[in-house]
């Protein structure tokens, strides 16, 4: 299993400075092993409760009398089941000298995020963890990662085939039970299809009509499968930049599966040379480097959208930091070139720079403010944005 230090950092840095740490992810994105390794290489004493086993949910059925008397760390996984417990947290949290830290993991659940923003409001830390990252399983590893994805099981699979069979009983098993288990009350057969769909327009601006068409729904039932695919983490919302520049703008979002092997998946291709073969295949490599881009600078998904207008000039993403704006575009070429579209977005966004992320060995400069970023060269060249 690939050691996951960096993050183990971030989350000493976060649990040092405050009381509870919410771990959000996927399901089986490696949110409990990080809580494993994490008090292995810890002195504090430390008490894992996993709100799946009965045992441990007995232990809770008197959370004040479970909970008061432990020490250092406290582990509470899958949090989403028993989200009565954040009052409980916020008392114990609020007592003089309190000696307790808490570290609760979800697969992030409406009811999730609502019960701790009003139970515990500034006394929650949130960190999003995502499957494997280029800078953990190495640039040189790339393509592997591209095509089965950053969940761990999938990437350290000892075969394609088995990797491929992972990641489709993943499929299922997320939409049987996890996704009732979360509160959301879907067909299984139903939301397959809808996301097999959405698999298709991987990268396309979201189009509700044309998805319920499809359905025969409302437009309305349509854009709540979205929402349960985005609020677990399986889909990735881009919304829209626009201001007045005295162009028409897009005003809808962009849609990504966020793990390129569970896009692979759902398009049906086992390997790398299926996938190169794919009209999809541009769309595949956009997503999957939007995604390395935004982890490299370590923004959050709130600071980032796209922009196009309806004369054509768009940017794949573009990044606020502060009252500075940087764009990105993604290139599956190894020979990037600068287009009237870059001219127009680096002019009517002001960005402070364009970089091209292609699929080439070099990063150069192509035009004042624009250069070409070799995605080998990713990590050396992209810097993280000072936070």
């Amino acid at each position: 299993m690939i050691d996951r230090k960096a993050e183990r950092t971030v989350l000493r840095r976060l649990l040092s400075a405050n009381t509870v740490v919410a771990i959000l992810g996927a399901r089986q994105v490696g949110k409990t092993t990080l809580a494993r390794s994490y008090l292995e290489h810890q002195s504090r004493p430390s008490t894992h409760f996993d709100l799946e086993r009965a045992q441990d949910l007995a232990q809770l059925e008197d959370p004040e009398l479970a909970l008061g008397g432990l020490r250092g760390t406290v582990v509470l996984d899958e949090i989403q089941r028993r989200p009565e417990l954040f009052p409980t947290l916020r008392v114990l949290v609020d007592r003089p000298r309190n000696p307790v830290r808490f570290l609760v993991l979800g697969s992030a659940s409406p009811e999730l995020l609502r019960q701790s923003s009003e139970s515990l409001a500034g006394r929650i830390a949130y960190h999003e963890l995502s499957g494997f990252t280029l800078d953990e399983v190495g640039i040189e590893k790339l393509d592997r990662l591209w095509q089965r994805g950053g969940f761990p099981r999938s990437y350290t699979a000892n075969s394609n085939a088995k990797s491929y069979a992972w990641r489709e009983n993943f499929i299922r098993t997320f939409l049987e039970r996890d996704l009732p288990q979360l509160g959301f009350r879907f067909s299984a057969g139903t939301l397959e299809r809808f996301w097999a769909m959405l698999a298709h327009y991987h990268g396309q601006v979201w189009n509700a009509s044309e998805f319920a068409r499809a359905f025969g729904v409302s437009h309305h039932v349509t854009r709540r499968y979205l929402d349960a695919l985005q609020a677990t983490f399986m889909v990735r919302v881009l919304q829209p930049w626009f201001e007045n520049i005295g162009k028409r703008q897009v005003k809808s979002p962009k849609v990504y599966v966020r793990d390129s092997g569970l896009l692979h998946c759902l398009l049906e291709l086992q390997s790398l040379r299926d996938l190169e073969r794919h009209p999809k295949v541009g769309a595949s490599w956009e997503g999957f480097m939007l995604e390395a881009v935004i982890h490299q600078l370590g923004v959050e998904g709130r600071r980032c959208y796209f922009w196009r207008t309806h004369t054509g000039a768009e940017l794949d993403l573009l990044v606020t930091h502060g009252r500075k704006r940087y764009g990105f575009e993604i290139k599956r070429t190894t020979a990037p070139r600068v287009t009237p579209s870059m001219r127009s977005a680096l002019d009517d966004l002001a960005l402070v720079r364009l970089d091209v992320i292609h699929a080439g060995t070099e990063t150069f400069p192509l035009a004042k403010k624009i250069r070409a970023v070799a995605a080998t060269r990713l990590l050396a060249d992209l810097k993280p944005l000072a936070r």
